[in-house]
Protein backbone atom coordinates (compact mmCIF):
# COMPACT_ATOMS: atom_id res chain seq x y z
CA UNK A 1 0.00 0.00 0.00
CA UNK A 2 1.61 3.00 -0.89
CA UNK A 3 2.15 5.68 2.15
CA UNK A 4 3.37 9.23 1.75
CA UNK A 5 4.21 11.07 5.20
CA UNK A 6 5.84 14.75 5.84
CA UNK A 7 7.01 15.48 8.71
CA UNK A 8 5.81 17.35 10.76
CA UNK A 9 2.34 18.45 8.65
CA UNK A 10 2.25 21.77 10.55
CA UNK A 11 5.32 23.70 11.00
CA UNK A 12 6.99 27.02 11.01
CA UNK A 13 7.77 28.07 7.13
CA UNK A 14 11.63 28.34 7.92
CA UNK A 15 11.33 24.70 9.30
CA UNK A 16 12.16 21.43 7.04
CA UNK A 17 9.59 18.57 6.73
CA UNK A 18 10.77 15.47 6.32
CA UNK A 19 9.34 13.36 3.46
CA UNK A 20 8.92 9.77 3.27
CA UNK A 21 7.26 7.38 0.58
CA UNK A 22 6.93 3.48 1.37
CA UNK A 23 4.87 0.76 0.17
CA UNK A 24 6.59 1.08 -3.00
CA UNK A 25 7.57 -1.92 -5.59
CA UNK A 26 11.52 -1.89 -5.46
CA UNK A 27 13.15 0.15 -7.99
CA UNK A 28 9.68 1.76 -9.01
CA UNK A 29 10.10 5.21 -10.56
CA UNK A 30 7.96 8.12 -8.74
CA UNK A 31 6.58 11.49 -9.28
CA UNK A 32 6.42 13.81 -6.13
CA UNK A 33 4.51 17.43 -6.96
CA UNK A 34 4.24 19.82 -4.40
CA UNK A 35 1.30 22.00 -5.27
CA UNK A 36 0.46 25.93 -3.68
CA UNK A 37 -2.36 28.49 -3.82
CA UNK A 38 -1.34 31.87 -2.16
CA UNK A 39 -3.63 34.18 -0.57
CA UNK A 40 -4.93 36.02 -4.36
CA UNK A 41 -5.62 32.32 -6.12
CA UNK A 42 -2.26 32.10 -8.04
CA UNK A 43 -1.08 28.40 -8.52
CA UNK A 44 2.72 27.54 -7.85
CA UNK A 45 3.99 23.91 -8.22
CA UNK A 46 6.98 21.79 -8.52
CA UNK A 47 7.50 17.97 -9.17
CA UNK A 48 10.94 15.75 -8.51
CA UNK A 49 11.14 12.37 -10.06
CA UNK A 50 12.67 9.37 -7.48
CA UNK A 51 13.30 5.77 -7.55
CA UNK A 52 12.34 3.27 -4.77
CA UNK A 53 15.36 1.36 -2.96
CA UNK A 54 15.24 -2.19 -2.48
CA UNK A 55 12.76 -1.94 0.27
CA UNK A 56 10.02 -0.16 -1.61
CA UNK A 57 10.89 3.23 -0.61
CA UNK A 58 12.05 6.79 -1.09
CA UNK A 59 13.43 8.85 1.75
CA UNK A 60 13.96 12.39 0.57
CA UNK A 61 17.06 12.67 3.31
CA UNK A 62 18.72 10.13 1.30
CA UNK A 63 17.50 9.51 -2.19
CA UNK A 64 18.37 11.57 -4.89
CA UNK A 65 15.78 13.48 -7.53
CA UNK A 66 16.44 12.15 -10.83
CA UNK A 67 14.84 14.92 -13.20
CA UNK A 68 12.09 17.53 -13.00
CA UNK A 69 12.64 20.76 -10.88
CA UNK A 70 15.63 19.85 -8.89
CA UNK A 71 18.46 17.22 -9.40
CA UNK A 72 20.50 15.75 -6.49
CA UNK A 73 19.47 15.26 -2.83
CA UNK A 74 17.42 18.34 -1.60
CA UNK A 75 14.92 17.07 1.46
CA UNK A 76 13.22 20.51 1.16
CA UNK A 77 13.60 20.35 -3.15
CA UNK A 78 9.47 20.63 -3.51
CA UNK A 79 9.33 23.56 -1.35
CA UNK A 80 11.83 26.17 -2.69
CA UNK A 81 11.77 24.99 -6.63
CA UNK A 82 8.10 25.93 -6.30
CA UNK A 83 7.21 27.80 -9.54
CA UNK A 84 4.45 30.18 -10.11
CA UNK A 85 2.06 29.09 -13.24
CA UNK A 86 1.54 32.84 -13.92
CA UNK A 87 5.12 34.22 -15.21
CA UNK A 88 6.83 36.61 -13.06
CA UNK A 89 4.46 36.49 -9.96
CA UNK A 90 6.06 36.54 -6.38
CA UNK A 91 4.98 34.49 -3.72
CA UNK A 92 4.46 36.74 -0.67
CA UNK A 93 2.53 36.00 2.89
CA UNK A 94 0.27 38.67 3.84
CA UNK A 95 -1.81 37.61 5.82
CA UNK A 96 1.05 35.92 8.57
CA UNK A 97 -1.08 35.69 12.05
CA UNK A 98 -4.22 33.89 10.89
CA UNK A 99 -3.84 31.70 8.24
CA UNK A 100 -0.79 29.50 6.96
CA UNK A 101 0.01 28.55 3.49
CA UNK A 102 -1.07 24.75 2.18
CA UNK A 103 0.82 22.77 0.78
CA UNK A 104 -0.23 19.73 -1.40
CA UNK A 105 2.03 16.82 -1.46
CA UNK A 106 1.31 13.92 -3.97
CA UNK A 107 2.66 10.66 -5.02
CA UNK A 108 2.05 9.26 -9.13
CA UNK A 109 3.49 5.68 -9.95
CA UNK A 110 4.71 6.84 -13.56
CA UNK A 111 6.88 9.97 -14.59
CA UNK A 112 4.12 12.32 -14.19
CA UNK A 113 5.64 15.91 -16.06
CA UNK A 114 1.78 17.47 -17.25
CA UNK A 115 -1.14 18.34 -14.99
CA UNK A 116 -4.13 15.72 -16.05
CA UNK A 117 -7.29 14.90 -14.83
CA UNK A 118 -7.23 11.36 -15.59
CA UNK A 119 -3.90 10.57 -13.64
CA UNK A 120 -4.75 10.31 -9.99
CA UNK A 121 -2.21 10.45 -7.02
CA UNK A 122 -1.58 7.45 -5.43
CA UNK A 123 -1.19 9.02 -1.92
CA UNK A 124 -1.30 12.17 -1.02
CA UNK A 125 -0.40 14.69 1.93
CA UNK A 126 -1.27 17.97 2.84
CA UNK A 127 1.01 20.59 4.86
CA UNK A 128 0.81 23.65 7.02
CA UNK A 129 3.19 26.09 6.60
CA UNK A 130 2.95 28.89 9.07
CA UNK A 131 4.63 32.09 9.82
CA UNK A 132 3.41 32.92 13.00
CA UNK A 133 3.23 30.78 16.51
CA UNK A 134 0.71 30.77 19.39
CA UNK A 135 1.58 33.73 21.88
CA UNK A 136 3.45 35.98 18.96
CA UNK A 137 1.40 39.59 19.45
CA UNK A 138 0.90 41.86 16.24
CA UNK A 139 0.11 44.95 17.04
CA UNK A 140 -0.75 47.83 14.35
CA UNK A 141 1.47 50.96 14.42
CA UNK A 142 0.25 54.12 14.13
CA UNK A 143 2.58 56.44 16.38
CA UNK A 144 3.08 60.07 14.81
CA UNK A 145 4.17 59.79 11.31
CA UNK A 146 4.72 55.89 12.11
CA UNK A 147 3.52 53.14 10.20
CA UNK A 148 3.73 48.99 10.46
CA UNK A 149 2.94 46.39 12.43
CA UNK A 150 4.76 45.18 15.56
CA UNK A 151 5.38 41.88 16.60
CA UNK A 152 6.28 40.97 19.91
CA UNK A 153 7.38 37.65 20.93
CA UNK A 154 5.88 36.00 23.94
CA UNK A 155 6.67 36.57 27.58
CA UNK A 156 7.63 39.93 29.37
CA UNK A 157 10.70 40.73 27.91
CA UNK A 158 12.67 43.09 27.00
CA UNK A 159 13.80 41.67 24.00
CA UNK A 160 16.11 42.81 21.15
CA UNK A 161 14.38 45.24 18.96
CA UNK A 162 14.66 45.07 15.39
CA UNK A 163 13.67 47.28 12.22
CA UNK A 164 12.65 45.84 9.48
CA UNK A 165 12.96 47.22 5.89
CA UNK A 166 12.11 45.74 2.35
CA UNK A 167 12.64 47.99 -0.70
CA UNK A 168 10.80 48.74 -3.99
CA UNK A 169 8.20 46.81 -3.14
CA UNK A 170 6.65 49.20 -1.17
CA UNK A 171 3.33 48.94 1.32
CA UNK A 172 3.52 46.81 4.64
CA UNK A 173 5.71 43.58 4.15
CA UNK A 174 5.62 41.12 7.35
CA UNK A 175 6.56 37.43 7.15
CA UNK A 176 10.03 38.14 7.91
CA UNK A 177 9.11 40.12 10.90
CA UNK A 178 6.39 37.36 12.20
CA UNK A 179 9.45 34.82 11.68
CA UNK A 180 11.85 36.71 13.81
CA UNK A 181 9.34 37.23 16.52
CA UNK A 182 8.90 33.07 16.57
CA UNK A 183 12.66 33.27 17.64
CA UNK A 184 12.42 35.82 20.68
CA UNK A 185 13.01 38.99 18.72
CA UNK A 186 10.26 41.87 18.80
CA UNK A 187 10.54 43.26 15.18
CA UNK A 188 8.78 46.52 14.03
CA UNK A 189 7.66 45.88 9.88
CA UNK A 190 8.01 49.75 8.81
CA UNK A 191 6.28 50.87 5.31
CA UNK A 192 7.85 53.73 4.36
CA UNK A 193 5.65 54.38 1.05
CA UNK A 194 3.09 53.22 -0.76
CA UNK A 195 0.63 52.35 2.26
CA UNK A 196 -1.47 53.82 4.17
CA UNK A 197 -0.96 57.49 4.28
CA UNK A 198 2.62 57.48 3.56
CA UNK A 199 3.48 58.89 0.19
CA UNK A 200 2.28 56.59 -3.28
CA UNK A 201 6.07 57.00 -4.43
CA UNK A 202 9.47 57.48 -3.07
CA UNK A 203 10.85 60.77 -4.12
CA UNK A 204 13.54 60.96 -1.37
CA UNK A 205 14.42 59.53 1.83
CA UNK A 206 13.50 61.22 4.51
CA UNK A 207 15.81 60.11 7.49
CA UNK A 208 13.81 61.59 10.22
CA UNK A 209 10.92 58.95 9.76
CA UNK A 210 13.06 56.33 10.34
CA UNK A 211 14.74 58.07 13.29
CA UNK A 212 11.00 58.35 14.76
CA UNK A 213 10.48 54.76 14.09
CA UNK A 214 13.72 53.76 15.77
CA UNK A 215 12.68 56.26 19.08
CA UNK A 216 9.29 54.46 18.87
CA UNK A 217 10.64 50.96 18.98
CA UNK A 218 13.19 52.07 21.88
CA UNK A 219 10.57 53.38 23.97
CA UNK A 220 8.11 50.37 24.08
CA UNK A 221 8.47 48.97 27.37
CA UNK A 222 9.15 45.24 26.39
CA UNK A 223 12.70 46.47 24.12
CA UNK A 224 16.15 46.41 25.59
CA UNK A 225 16.79 50.09 25.48
CA UNK A 226 20.56 50.04 24.83
CA UNK A 227 20.02 50.08 20.85
CA UNK A 228 18.07 48.61 17.84
CA UNK A 229 18.63 46.52 15.11
CA UNK A 230 17.80 46.81 10.84
CA UNK A 231 17.32 44.09 8.82
CA UNK A 232 17.10 45.11 4.91
CA UNK A 233 16.82 44.25 1.36
CA UNK A 234 17.40 46.55 -1.97
CA UNK A 235 16.34 50.11 -1.51
CA UNK A 236 15.62 48.67 2.20
CA UNK A 237 19.24 48.00 2.47
CA UNK A 238 20.32 51.69 1.32
CA UNK A 239 18.37 53.18 4.36
CA UNK A 240 19.80 51.22 6.55
CA UNK A 241 23.01 51.57 6.13
CA UNK A 242 22.25 55.05 6.12
CA UNK A 243 20.05 54.90 9.56
CA UNK A 244 23.85 52.81 11.17
CA UNK A 245 25.45 55.96 9.85
CA UNK A 246 23.78 58.78 11.14
CA UNK A 247 21.24 57.41 13.72
CA UNK A 248 22.91 56.57 17.47
CA UNK A 249 20.32 54.28 18.21
CA UNK A 250 21.46 51.45 15.40
CA UNK A 251 23.72 49.00 17.00
CA UNK A 252 23.63 46.13 14.56
CA UNK A 253 22.55 46.44 10.50
CA UNK A 254 21.91 43.57 8.30
CA UNK A 255 21.93 44.68 4.64
CA UNK A 256 20.81 42.34 1.65
CA UNK A 257 22.09 42.91 -1.41
CA UNK A 258 21.74 46.80 -1.01
CA UNK A 259 23.59 49.91 -2.40
CA UNK A 260 26.81 51.77 -0.01
CA UNK A 261 25.60 55.25 -1.93
CA UNK A 262 22.87 57.05 -1.96
CA UNK A 263 20.77 56.09 -5.38
CA UNK A 264 17.95 56.80 -7.04
CA UNK A 265 16.43 59.79 -5.16
CA UNK A 266 17.95 62.34 -2.43
CA UNK A 267 19.01 61.56 1.11
CA UNK A 268 17.43 63.84 3.55
CA UNK A 269 18.54 64.37 7.55
CA UNK A 270 17.76 67.59 9.15
CA UNK A 271 20.54 69.98 7.27
CA UNK A 272 21.81 67.63 5.31
CA UNK A 273 21.07 66.38 1.61
CA UNK A 274 22.85 64.14 -0.29
CA UNK A 275 22.60 64.03 -3.75
CA UNK A 276 22.00 60.76 -4.96
CA UNK A 277 24.90 58.96 -7.78
CA UNK A 278 23.71 59.21 -11.59
CA UNK A 279 22.13 56.62 -13.42
CA UNK A 280 22.98 55.06 -16.84
CA UNK A 281 19.67 53.72 -17.85
CA UNK A 282 21.45 53.26 -21.23
CA UNK A 283 23.32 49.91 -19.30
CA UNK A 284 20.11 48.29 -19.09
CA UNK A 285 19.59 44.87 -20.07
CA UNK A 286 17.21 43.04 -21.28
CA UNK A 287 17.14 39.18 -20.23
CA UNK A 288 15.65 36.63 -22.59
CA UNK A 289 12.21 36.18 -21.04
CA UNK A 290 11.81 40.00 -20.88
CA UNK A 291 12.84 40.74 -17.60
CA UNK A 292 14.91 44.10 -17.37
CA UNK A 293 18.31 43.63 -15.40
CA UNK A 294 19.67 47.13 -13.78
CA UNK A 295 22.81 45.74 -12.58
CA UNK A 296 24.98 47.86 -14.27
CA UNK A 297 23.45 50.97 -14.38
CA UNK A 298 25.27 52.46 -11.68
CA UNK A 299 28.42 51.70 -12.71
CA UNK A 300 30.76 50.12 -10.49
CA UNK A 301 30.74 52.00 -6.97
CA UNK A 302 34.77 51.05 -6.27
CA UNK A 303 35.42 53.55 -9.77
CA UNK A 304 32.28 54.95 -10.92
CA UNK A 305 30.55 56.40 -7.66
CA UNK A 306 30.15 60.10 -7.11
CA UNK A 307 32.10 60.43 -3.87
CA UNK A 308 29.35 63.11 -1.90
CA UNK A 309 26.97 59.99 -2.78
CA UNK A 310 29.30 57.43 -0.52
CA UNK A 311 27.71 56.45 2.77
CA UNK A 312 30.19 57.44 5.70
CA UNK A 313 30.01 53.89 6.71
CA UNK A 314 33.13 54.58 8.91
CA UNK A 315 30.19 57.16 11.58
CA UNK A 316 28.88 53.67 12.44
CA UNK A 317 28.82 52.84 16.18
CA UNK A 318 27.92 49.69 15.87
CA UNK A 319 27.88 45.93 13.96
CA UNK A 320 27.45 45.76 10.24
CA UNK A 321 26.82 42.86 7.93
CA UNK A 322 26.48 42.76 4.58
CA UNK A 323 24.40 39.54 2.71
CA UNK A 324 25.57 39.39 -0.77
CA UNK A 325 24.05 37.21 -3.35
CA UNK A 326 26.98 37.16 -6.59
CA UNK A 327 24.28 36.15 -9.02
CA UNK A 328 22.33 39.73 -8.09
CA UNK A 329 20.98 40.39 -11.07
CA UNK A 330 19.41 43.89 -10.04
CA UNK A 331 22.60 45.91 -8.69
CA UNK A 332 26.08 45.07 -7.92
CA UNK A 333 25.60 43.68 -4.47
CA UNK A 334 28.76 42.40 -4.20
CA UNK A 335 30.80 45.69 -5.74
CA UNK A 336 29.03 47.88 -3.15
CA UNK A 337 29.66 45.68 -0.13
CA UNK A 338 33.34 45.38 -0.76
CA UNK A 339 33.33 48.76 -1.00
CA UNK A 340 31.68 49.68 2.55
CA UNK A 341 34.17 46.99 3.86
CA UNK A 342 37.19 49.10 1.75
CA UNK A 343 36.12 52.63 3.43
CA UNK A 344 35.83 51.11 7.15
CA UNK A 345 39.16 49.01 6.90
CA UNK A 346 40.72 52.35 5.75
CA UNK A 347 39.45 54.06 8.73
CA UNK A 348 41.11 51.55 10.67
CA UNK A 349 37.48 50.03 11.67
CA UNK A 350 36.97 46.12 11.55
CA UNK A 351 32.84 46.21 12.53
CA UNK A 352 32.03 45.29 9.32
CA UNK A 353 31.36 41.42 7.91
CA UNK A 354 30.33 40.38 4.23
CA UNK A 355 29.16 37.01 3.77
CA UNK A 356 28.97 36.08 0.19
CA UNK A 357 26.45 33.14 -1.18
CA UNK A 358 27.92 32.36 -5.21
CA UNK A 359 24.84 31.79 -7.33
CA UNK A 360 22.41 33.33 -4.82
CA UNK A 361 20.06 36.35 -6.35
CA UNK A 362 18.94 39.46 -4.78
CA UNK A 363 16.00 38.42 -3.02
CA UNK A 364 17.64 36.46 -0.12
CA UNK A 365 14.76 35.24 1.75
CA UNK A 366 13.95 33.51 5.35
CA UNK A 367 14.77 29.09 4.31
CA UNK A 368 12.56 27.32 2.38
CA UNK A 369 10.87 29.92 0.32
CA UNK A 370 10.84 29.28 -3.67
CA UNK A 371 13.06 31.54 -5.80
CA UNK A 372 12.00 34.57 -7.61
CA UNK A 373 13.86 35.01 -10.53
CA UNK A 374 11.42 38.07 -11.70
CA UNK A 375 8.89 39.63 -10.94
CA UNK A 376 6.38 42.70 -11.49
CA UNK A 377 7.55 46.03 -10.07
CA UNK A 378 5.10 48.55 -10.14
CA UNK A 379 7.28 51.93 -9.51
CA UNK A 380 9.18 51.58 -12.70
CA UNK A 381 6.22 49.71 -14.32
CA UNK A 382 8.58 46.70 -15.22
CA UNK A 383 9.57 43.41 -14.69
CA UNK A 384 12.67 43.20 -12.90
CA UNK A 385 15.32 40.62 -13.10
CA UNK A 386 16.21 39.78 -9.34
CA UNK A 387 18.40 36.66 -10.57
CA UNK A 388 19.99 33.42 -8.93
CA UNK A 389 20.32 29.75 -9.74
CA UNK A 390 17.20 27.41 -7.39
CA UNK A 391 19.81 25.64 -5.78
CA UNK A 392 22.70 27.46 -4.38
CA UNK A 393 19.71 30.31 -3.68
CA UNK A 394 18.03 27.78 -1.49
CA UNK A 395 21.33 27.37 -0.08
CA UNK A 396 22.21 30.59 0.72
CA UNK A 397 18.86 31.31 2.28
CA UNK A 398 19.41 28.28 4.40
CA UNK A 399 22.80 29.43 5.80
CA UNK A 400 22.08 33.32 5.54
CA UNK A 401 19.26 32.92 8.12
CA UNK A 402 21.03 31.30 10.69
CA UNK A 403 23.74 33.87 10.54
CA UNK A 404 21.14 36.82 10.78
CA UNK A 405 19.70 35.01 13.93
CA UNK A 406 23.69 34.64 15.53
CA UNK A 407 24.45 38.46 14.53
CA UNK A 408 21.29 39.67 15.91
CA UNK A 409 21.77 37.31 19.43
CA UNK A 410 25.45 38.54 19.62
CA UNK A 411 25.56 42.30 18.97
CA UNK A 412 21.90 43.08 20.17
CA UNK A 413 22.24 40.92 23.52
CA UNK A 414 26.04 41.62 24.14
CA UNK A 415 25.24 46.06 23.87
CA UNK A 416 22.61 45.64 26.21
CA UNK A 417 24.95 43.75 29.03
CA UNK A 418 27.37 45.69 28.41
CA UNK A 419 24.86 49.24 29.06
Amino acid sequence: MYQLTATPESALADEPVAIHVSGLPPSQVVTLKATLTDEKGQLFQSRAFYRANEAGQVDLERAPSLGGDYVGIHPMGLFWSLKPKRQFWRLLKRDVMNSPFWLTLDLYDSICIHDSTTDKPRASQMVQRWFSSPGVERKQIREGRVRGALFLPPGEGPFPGIIDLFGGLGGLVEFRASLLAVRGFAVLALAYFAYEDLPDKLLEVDLEYFEEAANFLLAHPKIQRAGIGVISVSKGAEIALAMACYLKQVVATICINGHSAVCDMPLKYRDLVVAPTPLGMECMQVHVSGAVSLRHIRGDPRKDMNPQSLLPVENARGWILFIVGENDQCLESRAYAEQAMDRLKSHGKSNGRMLLYPGAGHLIEPPYAPLCFASWNSVLSRVLLWGGDPVAHAAAQEHSWGEIQKFFRQHLTETASKL
